[in-house]
């Protein structure tokens, strides 16, 4: 089984919302951390948000109040949905997951394959 497999990515007008899953492994979902990564073109890789073990969750500034985590032990499954997409939140998007929470790539264990997001203005 493959440890994260995202879906849900694809292309959008500006303004538009789109909703990320990520199904994790049993031995995947287990971890602390789960989280959410994106990289565009040419960048570094920039994390977006993770959820911890106890539900607690933390969002990069740049996106605050428009992109929310979850996830659904029951599915192992972990979400984002993010509304009022914008030409900047273009990128891949990969699921992380991992024993440390921080929006920082080093710290996470698992990495998805990604899946593409595309941000038209």
């Amino acid at each position: 089984q493959v440890p994260l497999a995202e879906s849900g990515g694809g292309s959008v007008q500006a303004g538009g919302s789109l909703r990320l899953s990520c199904a994790a492994s049993e031995n995947t979902y287990s971890s602390y951390c789960l989280g959410w990564f994106r990289q565009a073109p040419g960048n570094e890789r920039e994390g977006v948000a993770f959820i911890d073990g106890d539900g607690y969750t933390n969002y990069a500034d740049s996106v605050k109040g428009r992109f929310t985590i979850s996830k659904d032990n029951a599915k192992k499954t972990l979400y984002l949905q993010m509304n009022s997409l914008t030409p900047e939140d273009t990128g891949m998007y990969s699921c992380v997951a991992g024993y440390f929470c921080e929006l920082v790539a080093k710290v996470w264990a698992y990495w998805g394959q990604g899946t593409q997001v595309t941000v038209s203005s």
